[in-house]
């Protein structure tokens, strides 16, 4: 019959079950078994489907494709041919094929759970995160047999999370050790948002069953996400000691190698993962951005235009080029991605980032309307994907302001770690920040970082669990803690830290822009770390801030009155501090710094406490990875051309002109209010 394995009978039925038992613990025996049956049975499809799949498990799925390809044509409508076949496929690397095998055989088959996990993997594999999450809920539907599971999964899979939750918690109160119900309830919470949660549910399950591989890759990517990197190693470790050559883990574990400052060894396990699964756009991509790290351009390059290759309507493969920001686009680049852009059928992810690599492409060619067009329509899209609310920035001001009075601090005089390890350089992005750190870092005594997530963690930590509508608790949360509570802050702080430190330097460089919001409690936690304010004028770092699509964070950015109203904040901020801690704050100003290089940094370093060094000023000659938009524009030598390129877009900035108000006028000061 076509839409099955005939059924043998006898004493070969019997060798076939053995042999099909043997699979899971001993492959090599069952591929005996099934060459003995085929000895006496020649062509038998039962057992040629065992022998592939003990080839397969045995680690030579080379040797199985001869026989698993000719036996899926034959039976198109068999689902564990099909499933086979697709497993064959993913173990070569040639991950598109083996989804269509996959997508036959779930669909003759849904209750199939392997075909569905092995789908979801292949999925992740080509960047389709959505249709992975989708194909791993169906594996979730198809392995559960109780009926009350069953509605539980039906309504995770259909997006009902409210009506998963409750099914599941009230299955879970009769039976709280359920591993499929809890690996659920983790994933409901984890779509909530409520990681916390989400993550206690998975580790409790894996306490009692540690073999459950499913959960612990959602723990895995669940640590991930929180910035608990090295939490997220150590599950991976774990993973990938059962299962090396599995393409996700490979993938998680290079992007968690990247947020800890490894590159070297994520380029390496992102080369093995395209070697064996060479089509896959987002991989070659992401691959891409860690070669640019590294400083090697023309890699960086060759991996993105594969991306592209594979996937011209692959957006952000064609921003990640422009982003490059040293690349000149041809006219064919333009003609495709205008072609892609033109597309009804495309997504608006892909869309934005098109925008803004014709933006980019356009400005270039010096065809600025149609640049700016190009930009705008890119920051819209991205701003109806986003919460940003520009009042609560504002409130957030007003409310430091009040709190950090000279009596509150003077209160708290020498409170808080004594370590001098950390120089925190603030302001906005595109401010010139990335610039300054370069300098700090090619001095002997100072490691450059990146910008690191952790005093926004701590902050967020200490502003409580806000419910819907709610205020956070911070800053004023500070005013209750006493000295021993800002010391420990300004230890976890360096502890959190550390893992990004690779050199036995004595200071690092932590270049988060947003820090600026949080100068007091940096102030307390640390009284000696060094403080740098990076700042641009606000026409040049505003306009550049609006036209530059960051990969996460900066939510403010994409709406000129929005980051306009985000500066005027930030320097109306900044100001008080200067008012209240005077000195604390180092400002640089980067039209000055472009004007007289040596004398800033000069003085930047004394700020700092460290003696000149030459390489200081030859910054663009430090082989450092970078990870920035900036990354090719601070491996060359200061250069006036980008001060003033705002003025090209001067005609369409009034918004921003009116949302920045006196700022604008009294820069590079602070207007007096």
């Amino acid at each position: 019959m076509q839409g099955q394995v005939s059924e043998p009978t006898g004493s070969l039925a019997t060798a076939l079950a053995h042999a099909a038992r043997l699979l899971s613990h001993d492959p090599e025996l069952a591929r005996e078994q099934a060459l003995a049956i085929l000895e006496a049975a020649p062509r038998h499809p039962g057992a040629t489907l065992i022998l592939a799949a003990a080839l397969r498990l045995s680690g030579d799925a080379a040797a199985a494709l001869p026989l698993i390809d000719p036996l899926s044509r034959a039976l198109p409508q068999a689902p564990e041919v099909q499933l086979e076949h697709g497993l064959v496929l993913l173990d070569l690397g040639r991950t598109q094929e083996a989804v269509a095998a996959l997508r036959r055989a779930s669909m003759l088959n849904p209750g199939l759970g392997e075909a569905w996990r092995a789908l979801s993997v292949g999925l992740t594999v080509l960047g389709d995160m959505a249709g992975a999450q989708d194909a791993g809920d169906r594996q979730i539907q198809a392995s559960v047999r109780d009926p009350a599971l069953i509605a539980a999964a039906s309504a995770l899979v259909e997006g009902r999370l409210a009506q998963a939750e409750h099914d599941l918690r009230t299955y879970l109160a009769a039976k709280p050790d359920e591993p499929a119900a809890l690996r659920m309830l983790a994933e409901v919470a984890a779509r909530l948002g409520r990681y916390e949660d989400a993550e206690r549910i998975l580790t409790q399950t894996l306490a009692f069953t540690p073999g459950f591989t499913a959960a612990r890759h959602n723990l895995a990517t669940l640590l991930y996400r929180q910035n608990k990197t090295l939490e997220a190693l150590a599950e991976l470790d774990l993973l990938q000691a059962a299962d090396p050559r599995h393409p996700a883990y490979a993938n998680l574990r290079a992007a968690a190698l990247v947020r800890i400052g490894e590159y070297e060894a994520a380029t390496a396990i992102y080369r093995d993962v395209l070697a064996r699964h060479p089509h896959q756009p987002k991989g070659w991509m992401s691959y891409g951005h860690a070669l640019k790290t590294l400083g090697r351009r023309a890699e960086c390059e060759a991996a993105y235009r594969k991306a592209v290759e594979q996937a011209p309507m692959l957006g952000e493969a064609w921003w990640s080029l422009a982003n490059l920001k040293t690349l000149r686009f041809s006219d064919a680049d333009l003609a495709t991605m205008e072609g892609q852009l033109a597309a009804t059928d495309l997504v608006d992810e892909d869309r934005f980032h098109l925008h803004y690599a014709l933006g980019k492409a356009l400005e270039d060619a010096g065809r600025y309307e149609e640049s700016f067009g190009h930009y705008a329509r890119g920051a819209e899209l991205r701003r109806v994907q986003i919460r940003y609310d520009a009042d609560e920035t504002t409130a957030h001001a007003a409310r430091s302001k009040a709190l950090f009075t000279p009596p509150f601090f003077a209160e708290r005089r020498d409170w808080g770690s004594a370590a001098p390890d950390p120089i925190f350089v603030v302001g906005l992005p595109r401010s010139g920040s990335t610039l300054i750190e370069q300098i700090l870092a090619s001095h002997s005594q100072v490691e450059g970082t990146m910008e690191l997530p952790d005093v926004i963690a701590i902050a967020k930590r200490l502003g409580g669990k806000p419910g819907k509508g709610g205020a956070s608790h911070y800053p004023e949360a500070l005013a209750g803690l006493d000295a021993d509570a800002l010391k420990a802050l300004g230890e976890e702080y360096l502890e959190r830290t550390r893992v990004q430190r690779k050199t036995d330097r004595p200071f690092f460089v932590d270049k988060m822009p947003n820090n600026f919001a949080h100068a007091g409690l940096i102030h307390l936690m640390l009284p000696n770390a060094r403080i740098i304010d990076a700042r641009r004028h606000p026409l040049g770092c505003c306009f550049s801030g609006f036209k530059q699509h960051f990969a996460r964070g900066q939510t403010f950015s994409y709406g000129l009155t929005d980051i306009g109203r985000y500066y005027a904040d930030y320097v109306d901020l900044m100001a008080h501090f200067d008012a209240v801690l005077p000195g604390r704050v180092h400002r640089v100003i980067y039209e000055e710094m472009v004007e007289s290089p040596e004398a800033e940094i000069r003085r930047l370093l004394d700020h700092c406490g460290l003696p000149f060094e030459e390489a200081c000023l030859n910054f663009h000659q430090n082989d450092r990875a970078v990870r920035t938009a900036s990354s090719e524009q601070v491996r060359q030598p200061i250069f006036k051309d980008g001060v003033d390129q705002w003025r090209n877009y001067e005609p369409w900035l009034d918004p921003l002109k009116a949302a920045l108000g006196p700022v604008l006028t009294a820069y590079p000061a602070a207007p007096v209010i």
